[in-house]
């Protein structure tokens, strides 16, 4: 009988005589004894391993739609907005880089106040009740003083007072996607998506477009003019065909919840996208199609099972202007 040992070595080692698979990079890091080259440290990332190597993949797949003129939907949280990615947002849509946009409410209205005030840096561990005392929100580490929402009041009634005299002359009702067109054009400031979605013609859509101060002042504002309306039916009808009637599509898609889901489903409508790009920190394992990777919407139709397709689990205010860096301003 074999000894112990015998038996474990044996059991160890027992595939060193096969041979490694063919067609594999071998995983190397950046040698920092070269200098430092951003180009080659992002580069380097495609064979680092993990995370880095999904980066890697995301950025080839965007420039693979770019090279495909492919109709690419951008979808990003609020959050997003709340941080300083609103200005690379900004980027893509002055430069027409993309060609349909879906956010959620903060992403409207956070983009629009900036424009009146800025957003300030605190501290994630900042007390709670402490800065309630103080009028100050708190998003992460984002400060944002309730001062600009009063701000935002101020700008927002006049638009809506304007819109609803408008309507009751025309009796047009605007679609929800026109509503924010119509905010980007009143304010008129070369510093916020809006604007240049309106300026530039560039579909932004906002499927839960009541969940926010919108909605707050919305609400307030039916009380004294309680026909006001807007139609979301002319967004569905608007996105569902884009994604219909497009060669290709790809998409890129930083979080989740509705943004994600509300693209999905508007490329299910033309049996699924061609290439998908997610960016987010969601897990799958409570079902939820936030934390969803991208052979989940394969099974609903919601992307091609042929689509190129990666999920980078992280942070997109740091991952994603590395993408952008090494895709579409590098094009640029």
């Amino acid at each position: 009988m074999a000894s112990p040992k015998d038996i474990g070595k044996k059991n160890v080692l027992r595939d060193k005589e096969q041979a490694d698979p063919k067609g594999l990079p071998e995983v190397h890091g950046y040698d920092f004894n070269q200098g430092v080259d951003w180009e080659k440290l992002i580069d380097q990332s495609a064979v680092t391993g993990f995370q880095a190597t999904h980066l890697a993949k995301a950025i080839e797949l965007i420039k693979q739609m770019r090279k495909e003129k492919c109709t690419i939907f951008l979808g990003y949280t609020s959050n997003m907005v709340s941080s300083g990615l609103r200005d690379i947002f900004r980027y893509l849509v002055e430069h027409k880089f993309v060609d349909a946009i879906v956010t959620t409410a903060g992403g409207v209205e956070e983009d629009i106040i900036k424009c009146l005030k800025p957003f300030l840096i605190g501290e994630f561990a900042s007390d709670g009740a402490d800065l309630r005392k103080k009028g100050i929100n708190r998003a992460g580490n984002v400060f944002i003083p309730n001062s600009r929402y009063c701000t935002f009041e101020e700008f927002l009634v006049p638009v809506l007072k304007e819109l609803d005299a408008e309507q009751k002359k025309t009796g047009k009702i605007l679609s929800s996607r026109q509503f924010i067109h119509r905010l980007g054009k009143e304010i008129n400031d070369p510093s916020s998506i809006a604007y240049w979605a309106h300026k530039n013609n560039i579909p932004l859509y906002c499927p839960s477009l009541s969940d926010g101060s919108i909605g707050d002042m919305v609400y307030f504002f039916s009380y004294e003019h309680p026909d006001f309306r807007m139609d979301w039916v002319q967004d569905i009808r608007e996105l569902n065909d884009l994604a219909i009637t497009s060669k290709k599509t790809g998409l890129i898609i930083l979080g989740g919840g509705v943004v994600k889901h509300h693209i999905l489903n508007a490329n299910m409508m033309r049996n699924g996208a061609d290439y998908a790009v997610y960016v987010n920190t969601g897990q799958e394992f409570d079902g939820s199609d936030s934390g969803a990777r991208p052979d989940e919407a394969v099974s609903w139709g919601k992307i091609l099972p042929s689509a190129a397709s990666v999920k980078v689990f992280g942070d997109a205010t740091i991952i994603f202007p590395l993408i952008v860096a090494k895709t579409f301003a590098k094009e640029k």
